[in-house]
């Protein structure tokens, strides 16, 4: 009776020796394979194991037969080509707000994608200067909760790093500088409209089954691409057309952040402006100084002003004493 139920297991056995143990660089002749069955408890007959193989193949696994010295068998496709397995692990590993032991757990998963020996190769570390970890663990459920009310279209309720607790519409989930964020209405404070959270500063993410999502109309309207490009590292403000002038250098660099289909209009100095509509934020006046002088605002004037400010203070900040 037990050999029938070692028996039943064979075919998930050899299966999983193929994905573990077989690439096109290393292959098993049948007689390995058998000692493997054998190993794992597993008693078999070559002329099985021929049959087996078969078997997998009518299942849809891709095994082939290489026949000569140093021949053998083994599972030439996978689901993921090992390339794509090395852009994930990159990915996972440079996404900040994925604690640092659930990365851990996340690449050991995709190794199992491969056999043990591409798997070595996927023991990559991706260095991303300064930056920190999040410590939230509950980060990956909260955005699988996000999207189950997002697809149910259900509110949401949620505790924030601000210390304050939320209750809104989510209606889409976004990446920006390195991050998720959600988009969503809210109506329970004024005004009422549309407000991005970063997902790992959230904690006791709840769906309410009962409560539908409000805020349709304005989303329906809403271009998420351009809401995005004029919130700089997402903070808010309030909007302007505004309207720079830049050095020639920083074309590539304008078209980037602002999008292909802005409009550069030349200068004869060999300089161009553009305009476009911006959040104006501590963190976009802060990216118009950071040129050193290369990009100036030339309107509208209420902008014109915050950045003189900014200068005045810093100026002030940073005179050095007379000695």
């Amino acid at each position: 009776m037990a050999r029938q139920e070692k028996q039943k297991h064979k075919l998930l056995a050899l299966a999983r020796i193929f994905e573990r143990e077989t690439d096109e660089h290393h292959r098993l002749t049948v007689p390995q394979l058998t000692g493997m069955l054998v190993a794992e408890g597993i008693p078999c007959e070559r002329k099985s194991v021929y049959a087996d193989i078969e078997a997998l193949r009518e299942m849809g696994y891709d095994i082939l037969l290489r026949r000569g010295r140093g021949g053998g068998y083994w599972l030439a496709s996978r689901p993921f080509e090992l390339a794509e397995l090395k852009l994930l692990v990159d990915a996972v590993q440079s996404c900040r707000f994925i604690p640092q032991d659930k990365t851990g757990e996340l690449i050991a998963k995709l190794e199992r994608l491969a056999s043990r020996y591409d798997a070595a190769q996927l023991q990559r570390q991706v260095y991303v200067a300064g930056r920190p970890r999040s410590q939230n663990a509950a980060v990956l459920y909260n955005i699988d909760a996000l999207h189950e009310a997002i697809n149910t279209q259900r509110q949401v309720t949620f505790h924030y790093a601000n210390g304050k607790d939320h209750a809104v519409s989510p209606w889409r989930l976004t990446w920006n500088d390195g991050s998720y964020y959600l988009i969503a209405y809210q109506d329970y404070d004024t005004p009422a409209g549309i407000r991005h959270y970063r997902v790992d500063r959230m904690s006791r993410v709840t769906v309410l089954s009962d409560i539908p999502c409000r805020g349709r109309e304005l989303f329906e309207s809403l271009n998420l691409p351009a809401y995005l490009k004029k919130h700089f590292h997402m903070y808010g403000g309030p909007e302007y057309r505004v309207t720079l002038r830049c050095t020639a250098d920083l074309r590539e660099a304008m078209l980037d952040r602002f999008g292909r289909d802005v409009i550069l209009i030349n200068e004869p100095d060999g300089c161009f402006h553009f305009t476009a509509s911006v959040c104006v934020s501590d963190p976009f006046l802060g990216w118009v100084c950071g040129f050193g002088g290369k990009v100036t605002v030339t309107a509208p004037a209420e902008v014109r002003t915050r950045l003189a400010v900014l200068g005045r203070k810093l100026r002030e900040t940073y005179t050095l004493e007379k000695r």
